[in-house]
């Protein structure tokens, strides 16, 4: 199993808008073969740190799930959303 924590500082004025299209992301890639987990975290204390919990079978999941279509087309929306790129880091079993 490979984990992915990916972290987007948002903008103050588009933590809504972000939200509102992540939980759109969250419900298209729950849906997707190969998907253990999708969350979307809010941060305690810090409205603007939204981060995706993800857990994958394996790589080819990964590479399905970053080429569909409600991935190209909605991460380049919430990246536009945040202020910089997302903090994005995988993991696996130690």
């Amino acid at each position: 199993m490979i984990r992915i924590i990916a972290t987007f500082t948002v903008r103050p004025d588009a933590v809504e808008e972000f939200t509102a299209k992540a939980i759109q992301l969250v419900a298209g890639s729950r849906a997707e073969p190969g998907n253990i987990s999708y969350e979307l975290l809010r941060a305690r204390g810090d409205a603007t740190t939204l981060t995706f919990l993800e857990a994958w079978a394996d790589d080819a999941a990964i590479e399905a799930h970053n080429n569909s279509a409600h991935f190209t087309t909605l991460i380049p929306q919430l990246i536009a959303l945040s202020d910089g790129d997302p903090a994005i880091v995988q993991y696996e079993p130690a």
